[in-house]
């Protein structure tokens, strides 16, 4: 018979494997439908849900105190530090984008009725959004809310709407349930997380569901991007489901795509003198697409990372073992979520471009002028747009709070494995597109941008 602690180790192992099965069951399934899933910004349906489990402790998404750039503009708001001033046009939009430093060049337009605004959506009434590295703006025209999605340091994105009415001083209301039941999917790595999706739009901008939609990043074929949106810019003899809509009802992906092709102007297909620019950038639209997916990307490593250290707490504390002790089955489940990063960072299944991209907004320029440079010159944010996105290819996002607010554990391990896999000590990582002189130049610019990485490597 075992002895009353060896029954008790038995019964704290079983709860360790069931915590582990459950661990992963719940972070890649749901137990509410998804109807519909739309581009970025605010998609609030109305629908019967379970609780998730980041809505316990430790990451307690409802209740923890938010820390992102629109709470911060809000509470500046209070204090009378800053003011949004109503536009008779655009509402709070242009005071918005001013305040939270979200360039007008980023500007990008989507016509698919894939907004909670939907009914004021379509071909002739497209949904604006803006964007910079936190936050994407949603306005509507005549739209009764400016939609608002921002990335939290370690609640991921987090969503927002201002009521499209003058006031001396508007109030930024948080949404959450009515957002998660679109906004925490298996599209979004299981975190509340940003969404850009491509459709195939009927006439009204209603999606064609029965031929399928695709969730973009820039993984995608660009035969499979922006069916729904506007694109302005050219990109050859490359094909985009952009600017063009679904004519055979019977067979709604046999789009014509050549007609929607190269445009760098949209005054024949829609007015665009309601909107703050005439573009919709396609080096923007590409940014959006990398950019949503890496986001979602840094907020699920950090949830895996902060659950399953609270897991493995109690069991420290049952089993009488050191409080920062961390199991294998712990850091095999937040290992499991970096190497997940630091695939999609260095762009390692990226779709090769066959021709040159050019944009048409002055995007690719202000974009690339924020830098950090190195003594070379070499910034993460240069384009290369004739092979790829990015000329050094590793996402600007390292740069980002949320990636410098990850918990240490997976932090260590993701700067270890970035130099393993830039001074080639491992090459287990797919390479594709990854050439040796890449890998170097990607080491040499994190080692003078970045100190934090620098110090974990022990470079001057």
């Amino acid at each position: 018979m075992p002895s009353l602690i060896e029954t008790k180790r038995m019964s704290i192992d079983r709860r360790q494997a069931n915590i582990d099965r459950l661990t992963t069951r719940d972070f890649t399934s749901r137990h509410f439908a998804v109807w519909l899933t739309l581009a970025v910004g605010g998609l609030f349906c109305v629908q019967v849900r379970a609780e998730l489990p980041f809505e316990q402790p430790p990451i307690d998404y409802l209740k923890a105190p938010t820390d992102d750039p629109v709470a911060r503009l809000q509470r500046r708001i209070e204090l009378g530090e800053a003011e949004l001033i109503f536009d008779e046009r655009h509402g709070w939009l242009p005071s918005l984008l001013d305040q939270l430093a979200i360039p007008l060049e980023s500007q990008v337009l989507v016509f698919s009725k894939t907004s909670f605004q939907r009914a004021k959506i379509s071909p002739r009434a497209p949904r604006a959004v803006y964007f910079n590295d936190e936050t994407y703006i949603g306005y509507v025209q005549q739209g009764d809310v400016v939609e608002v999605s921002t990335t939290d340091p370690t609640l991921g994105a987090v969503f927002y709407t201002i009521q499209q009415q003058p006031a001396a001083r508007p109030t930024i209301s948080r949404q959450t349930h009515d957002c998660l039941q679109c906004h925490a999917s298996s599209k979004t790595q299981d975190v509340p997380g940003h969404l850009v999706r491509s459709v195939y739009p009927d006439f009204s901008g209603q999606p064609a569901f029965s031929a399928g939609t695709f969730n973009t990043s820039h993984e995608s074929p660009l035969k499979e991007r922006w069916g729904g949106w506007y694109v302005t810019g050219t990109h050859g003899q490359q094909t985009h489901m952009g600017n063009v809509l679904v004519t055979d009802r019977q067979r709604p992906e046999n789009l014509d795509t050549a007609s929607g092709a190269n445009r760098t102007d949209l005054a024949d297909l829609v007015d665009t003198s309601p909107y703050l620019t005439r573009h919709s950038d396609i080096v923007a639209l590409m940014v959006l697409e990398h950019q949503t997916k890496m986001h979602n990307l840094i907020t699920a490593a950090g949830y895996h990372t902060r659950m399953a250290l609270h897991y493995e707490a109690g069991l420290n504390k049952a089993l009488g073992r050191d409080a920062d002790f961390i199991s294998p089955s712990t850091s095999g489940r937040f290992e499991s979520a970096a190497e997940k990063l630091l695939k999609y960072m260095l762009f390692v299944e990226e779709a090769p471009l066959s021709e040159s991209i050019e944009g048409t907004s002055g995007f690719a320029r202000q974009f690339t002028a924020l830098g950090p440079r190195d003594r070379l010159g070499r910034s993460l944010r240069e384009f290369d747009l004739s092979r790829r996105l990015f000329k050094y290819p590793c996402s600007y996002l390292i740069y980002s709070e949320a990636f410098a607010r990850l918990p240490e554990p997976v932090k260590v391990y993701i700067y270890r494995r970035l130099k393993e896999i830039l001074t080639n000590q491992d090459q287990t990582l797919d390479d594709r597109g990854l050439s040796a002189a890449d890998r170097q130049s990607i080491f040499e610019i994190l080692r003078e941008t970045k100190p934090e990485l620098a110090a974990a490597w022990g470079q001057p």
